[in-house]
């Protein structure tokens, strides 16, 4: 099959995902835009942990800690001068000039670079990190990140003239929306999968399927390991970045257990090592909770939607341990390939219809 017929398929959804999101956004209807948009951010955090503990098998609790250091980041390098200087007085003279807050026309090109350079500086922190956590493997690396969130959400309460503290973290401007978080989400899904089949992504499944035989081969297994990690926290800083500047205010006790546990669980139930399995797994959860919270809303039941999650991911990991796609992708790289239907279908590849007989 042609490499245009191959990428027939994946332009034809971003085609009719672009159609859905322009009818969105000129429809002026906020609760739904905001809901896509939250959608987008939990893709983009799934797919990197899944990038991080799903290919490699190195299980990983601590991804929120880099979004949290991403949404921060970003937020102190956009405020603008003027409010910079009354909302966080005590900021050291190096950081308290500085405004990414310019646009070029209607762009916002402050926003896209405070992004980046977050996203750079939490991989520097993750490659500083992954050094150590990831020659561990088991519950001893799980518990380890963990320990990193930990001193992220300690360091975000005492940072009093960089975060607040315990305060709110409020007067962020609202640079994100759907386009934004859409071509986000879109590149991030894209250098996943690409690198899922690259050479490093060949060297972390095997040896997350069997480190020992895997090094006795020859593959290694600090190099992959610590290439996932830090892209993994590049694009979770991303996503820190597009809800900071999407939410406006927000507080450190936001990134903690409770987001960790409802990335995890759209990971599990989506399937570890499968990237469209982690889409799935955020529509599915996105989806249920947005309906769980309206039945709270309706009954006073509060609480009934972490309950519900809570058992999900329970059933899951106890029955169908590889989630709904295990490390399968959806095939929409197949979708004009005919011979690939015959064979799905069960005809020979060369089987003709017989007269009388539709095709």
């Amino acid at each position: 099959m042609t490499s245009r017929r191959r990428a027939a398929g994946p332009i034809l959804v971003v085609a009719l995902s672009s159609i859905a999101l322009a009818v969105l956004d000129s429809s002026g209807q906020a609760f739904w835009q905001g809901l896509v948009i939250n959608l987008g951010l939990f893709i983009i955090l799934t797919v990197s942990l899944n990038l991080t503990s799903g290919f490699t098998g190195v299980f990983s609790l601590g991804q929120i800690g880099f979004m949290a250091l991403g949404a921060y980041i970003s937020a102190i390098l956009t405020l603008p001068l003027q409010e910079k200087s009354a909302y966080l007085p005590n900021l050291p003279g190096w950081i308290a000039g500085v405004h990414l807050d310019q646009m070029l026309g209607s762009f916002p090109a402050g926003f896209l670079i405070a992004t980046l350079i977050a996203a750079a500086l939490v991989s520097v922190v993750a490659w500083l990190v992954g050094r150590v956590l990831m020659r561990l493997s088991g519950h001893f690396v799980a518990v380890a990140t963990l320990g990193f969130l930990v001193i992220v959400r300690v360091i975000l309460f005492n940072a009093d003239a960089f975060t607040r503290g315990s305060r709110t973290f409020s007067n962020v401007s609202p640079y994100t929306n759907l386009w934004w978080t859409a071509v986000w989400t879109l590149v991030v899904v894209y250098v996943v999968w690409r690198i899922k089949r690259s050479p490093y992504g060949r060297d972390m499944f095997a040896q997350r399927e069997d480190r020992v035989a895997a090094q006795a081969i020859g593959i290694r297994v600090m190099d992959p390991r610590l290439l996932a990690f830090i892209v993994g926290a590049f694009f979770s800083a991303v996503a820190g970045s597009l809800y900071a500047h999407f939410i406006t205010s927000f507080s450190p006790t936001v990134f903690y257990f409770d987001l960790t546990f409802r990335v995890i669980t759209m990971l599990v139930i989506g399937g570890m090592g499968s990237v469209s399995g982690s889409i799935l797994g955020a529509i599915f959860i996105v989806g249920l909770g947005e309906a769980l919270r309206r039945v709270e809303d309706a009954t006073l039941l509060y609480g009934l939607s972490s309950i519900v999650l809570a058992v999900i991911f329970i059933i899951v990991i106890t029955v169908r341990r590889d989630g709904l796609l295990g490390q399968r992708e959806i095939p929409l790289d197949r979708l004009f390939d005919s011979t690939w239907w015959r064979r799905r279908s069960g005809r020979p590849p060369d089987a003709r219809p017989e007269a009388g007989q539709s095709p």
